[in-house]
């Protein structure tokens, strides 16, 4: 077993088709045999799989299986992808995805190895040796191990340092399997805390090819890298006392501040509840603060000169509110409400009017290769032709901007632009960007960045829609349904433009229900003006055309007038008739007295 200390290895496997089956197959026995002879645990080795072609897939991750007889059984269930040989894209994923604290890594400081071992047998079709680097760079120890056609330039391009030790070059598939033991002393080497005089106080912790000194809990490593010193544990910020820290030699002790005891876990403090003594005399609530407490009252109720009794408030009848539509009085405080169909302005107490409904719109465009330089300016028409719809203002509706191929930007957020004329002009002047094809990781950007309030998003109390709108025109080299999947949880009304290779299946995943009304398609470029339409169909359905009537804000407002008016008339008729029919009965009275009268003198 290779007992040097624990490693985080994540294979990179090459399948695409050049690769016959039974070649593969020779490429799983190679990775069982490797990690046959591994101490694998959550606490030895982690071990992580993906496989590459034109795509990434991810296997498992560092973080899914912690047994030889798992992992073994995932290796065998892999399906060969079969298509091109895009390893820097490989290489990528590993950097951002595989190797990270998320996926089972574990943090840098730990200084526990992190290891790609890539198994090509082909020359990749895209750049290897700029993300070589930045792999490198980050703390990933690479090995290249080329198979027949392997291209020897571009597995030195990858490797890392001294290439003579993490350079394999096997002449065929049939060899891998004899070379695994090879590449398994290579890997783990000897014990070299074992092997010599390391001169550690404490303990010594060997990796493959050397060894590095580390201190028992208390002591800090000095800087001849091998003997220790107490260190003032309450110094560091990981003692993790809520209140007061104590330090004793290589130790410490949590204290609380006064009117709180420590709890159980010796680190937290709780606060002492005054208030169960039973002796505080409040009508409604007793409320413990530090060394005492004080009474509170429920909503709609105002605390008394006494301190303890309440009688009841109304601050909506109390104070000059506001309100344009209706006041709602709540504990201590008040807000206001509109009527159904319109929303709370930013003021927080008048309602929008009719009109183009305020959203806060957030486009993600495609930059990738495949979409080509020409295309890309349609694309910015379009997106201002979107921009023409909209009511755009900093109480209207905010647009902001996201571009992304491999990699992510933020081309302008939504607190950026308040005006229609300057969104357009910054859409005009956004740079294309190529590269690849990372819709998943611009959802990502999308629901943890563009929709934040630092960036412009109005608060979810507001009610303003939140939209996102995502283009693209072939099929994502990452995984979507995550990301896809949190957006629409978290509220953003998402729609899928897809033009050319879009996959269909993609579009619906990222629309929101009904996905007949958030997804839309087009053959090719030239033809993308009729989304347009579809797009203000759906954002507008008040302004948009069909066969069922669909009542606005403003006609709901223009019925109820006209059945205030239809009922005032009605109401003034119905008094009229009232007095006319008394006055007949006057009327009717008198000449009954008349004729009595006639009667009784004749």
């Amino acid at each position: 077993k290779c007992r040097t200390g624990p490693l985080d290895i994540v294979f990179v496997i090459d399948s695409s088709r050049s690769v016959r089956p039974f070649e593969f197959e020779t490429m799983r026995r190679f990775m069982m045999d490797i990690i046959g002879n591994l101490d694998v645990g959550p606490n030895a080795t982690r071990v992580g799989v993906i496989q590459y072609s034109s795509q990434v897939q991810n296997i498992f991750s560092l973080k899914t299986f912690f047994t030889r007889a798992d992992m073994e059984r995932a290796i065998n269930s892999i399906i060969p992808l079969a298509q091109g040989t895009m390893t820097g894209l490989a290489i990528q994923y590993a950097m951002n995805v595989a190797f990270t604290t998320q996926e089972g890594a574990r943090p840098l400081h730990k200084r526990i190895p992190r290891i790609a071992i890539i198994v090509t047998d082909g020359r990749p079709q895209d750049r290897v040796t700029e993300v070589a680097t930045q792999a490198r760079n980050a703390g990933i120890e690479i090995y290249a191990v080329g198979i027949q056609r392997a291209d020897m330039n571009s597995l030195r391009a990858m490797a890392s340092p001294p290439l003579e030790e993490h350079v394999f070059l096997v002449e065929s598939f049939e060899l891998i399997q004899q070379f695994a033991k090879q590449f398994q002393d290579k890997l783990c080497g000897v014990d070299m805390c074992m092997e010599r005089e390391h001169g550690c106080q404490h303990s010594c912790v060997s990796t493959p090819g050397s060894f590095y000194c580390e201190c028992n809990p208390g002591y800090r490593l000095n800087t001849d890298g091998k003997t220790c010193s107490p260190i003032d544990a309450c110094a560091d910020g990981r003692h993790g006392c809520q209140h007061h820290c104590v330090s004793v030699r290589g130790s410490y002790s949590c204290r609380c501040r006064p009117g709180y005891y420590l709890s159980q876990n010796k680190r937290s403090c709780t606060m002492i509840d005054y208030c169960s003594f039973g002796n505080h005399s409040c009508q409604h609530e007793c409320v413990s603060i530090p060394n005492g407490h004080y009474c509170r009252c429920r909503s709609g109720f105002t605390l008394q000169p006494d301190s303890k009794s309440c009688r009841a408030t109304d601050l909506c009848n109390g104070v000059d509110h506001g309100c344009e539509f209706k006041c709602v009085s709540t504990e201590g405080s008040y807000h206001c409400v509109c009527p159904e169909g319109q929303q709370l302005q930013a003021d927080g107490k008048t309602c929008s009017k009719c009109g183009a409904g305020h959203v806060d719109l957030v486009m993600v465009i495609d930059g990738s290769k495949s979409v080509r330089p020409q295309n890309f300016e349609l694309v910015k028409q379009f997106v201002n032709r979107i921009v023409d719809l909209l009511e755009v203002s900093p109480q209207g509706t905010r647009v902001g901007l996201v571009q992304y191929s491999s990699r992510v930007r933020t081309e302008f957020p939504l607190n950026k632009y308040h005006s229609a004329d300057e969104i357009k002009k910054a859409v005009m002047d956004v740079e294309y960007m190529e590269k690849g094809t990372m819709t998943g990781l611009a959802l990502k950007h999308m629901v943890e960045h563009s929709f934040s309030e630092l960036e412009g998003a109005r608060p979810l109390s507001h009610n303003i829609p939140r939209i996102g709108l995502v283009f693209t025109d072939g099929r994502s080299q990452d995984d979507i349904s995550e990301w896809a999947r949190r957006a629409k949880e978290s509220g953003i009304v998402m729609f899928a433009v897809g033009v050319g290779k879009a996959v269909e299946e993609e579009l619906r995943a990222i629309a929101s229900e009904p996905v007949e009304q958030h997804f839309s398609y087009s053959a090719d470029f030239s033809t993308m003006t009729h989304l347009v339409e579809n797009f203000s169909l759906n954002i507008c359905p008040e302004e948009g055309k069909g066969q069922m009537e669909i009542r606005s804000p403003c006609e709901c407002e223009a019925l109820v007038q006209f059945q205030t008016n239809t009922v005032a008339i009605l109401q003034n008729l119905t008094e009229r008739n009232i007095l006319w029919a008394r006055s007949l009965a006057q009327m009717t009275a008198r000449l009954e007295d008349l004729e009595k009268q006639i009667a009784n003198k004749k």
